[in-house]
């Protein structure tokens, strides 16, 4: 995880900047005030304060720049998985940490991807059955893994590679072919306008992986940043809205065998869903330990119909807020401690 800014203000704004006031241009057309008032709100996100955000954790196993984080606790073991597209630190975040309300009863490691380009030949199962596997196999015990988004999908791929006691995914996407029609021609299309420049850089850029989350929901991201106008400065609504963004503008690019994977083969084949994904020489199933999958009636980024098959838990929250919002500790910290100490 990377080194903590103590004290530091800086200015951010989202990324990529250009699609942003784009955004809002075309909104001004139709809805000038939406448009005013989400560029106050995007000038509040830059000028605001940085709060300090926790120092990197103690590691327990690393393959090269990947690496398992204590973040404490005792008893049966949990892996947190996050997505390879964001850091992990959404799962560990002061005032609204998943992995504080698991150390209650577990002991809890997170999984850090670490930096891209120290994975630059690996596709998706190459990061499962290369990485992830063989750092569960260090520790020398049956562990539950809990996997964010992306990161659920590929903890269901590693539970078929080496034994598990239970998995718990969290808004994870697996039938792709779930997504809108619209949503995976609009991928497709700038896949096809990204791949050049990905192939001399050898990986996605963050700015294309925003810019098509962005295509997801154009309107709800400058309503976000519109609501953010009226914000006091000192207001804890402002210091969640800049943590989480920050956050979500901060990750590691895609090598590039890990996009074309998710991209082509995922979002466009669906091989998850049609039960074709292979991964370290098996075909990967959606069943392989008892599971339980946590789905966000809001998501907007992983649509709740998207979920593995089996036993789901809705939660009335979206993509982020389920993780982080305020009825986080009822609607999914309880609900998944109760399904991991079960049994």
């Amino acid at each position: 995880m990377r080194a903590a800014q103590h004290g530091a203000q800086h200015k951010r704004a989202p990324r990529p900047l250009p699609l942003f006031l784009e955004l809002v241009r075309g909104m001004a057309r139709d809805e000038p005030d939406l448009a005013r008032r989400a560029l106050a709100g995007l000038a509040r996100y830059g000028d605001a304060e940085r709060m300090a955000v926790r120092s990197a954790r103690p590691m327990v196993a690393q393959i090269g720049g990947t690496c398992l984080r204590d973040l404490g606790g005792s008893g049966p073991t949990v892996v947190l998985v996050p997505s390879l597209i964001n850091p992990p630190n959404v799962l560990d975040l002061p005032g609204a940490s998943l992995a504080e309300a698991l150390a209650a009863r577990h002991r809890v490691l997170l999984l850090d991807w670490g930096v891209a380009a120290e994975r630059a030949g690996l596709d998706l199962g190459g990061h499962v059955a290369g990485l992830l596997v063989p750092l569960i196999e260090e520790l020398g015990e049956e562990v539950s893994l809990v996997g964010y988004c992306l990161g659920g999908t590929m903890a269901l791929a590693a539970a078929n590679l080496v034994a598990v006691r239970k998995v718990a995914t969290l808004a994870a996407p697996w039938r792709f072919g779930a997504y809108p029609p619209e949503s995976r021609k609009g991928l497709e299309l700038l896949w096809r306008r990204s791949a050049p420049a990905a192939e001399a850089l050898g990986v996605l850029p963050t700015e294309v992986l925003q810019a098509a989350f962005w295509s997801l929901d154009p309107r709800g991201i400058v309503a976000k940043f519109a609501r953010l106008a009226d914000e006091p400065e000192d207001s804890v609504a402002l210091r969640r809205f800049v943590t989480l963004e920050d956050w979500a503008n901060d990750g590691e690019p895609l090598p590039l065998p890990a996009a074309r994977e998710l991209i082509e083969e995922l979002f466009l084949a669906d091989r998850p869903g049609r039960r074709n994904w292979q991964v370290g020489g098996a075909t990967i199933r959606p069943d392989p330990a008892p599971a339980l999958h946590f789905t966000a009636r809001a998501d907007r980024i992983v649509p709740s119909d998207s979920a593995p098959p089996g036993t789901t838990h809705p939660v009335s929250a979206g993509h982020v807020g389920m993780i982080v919002g305020g009825r986080a500790a009822s609607e999914l910290h309880a609900p998944l401690l109760d399904f991991l100490t079960s049994g």
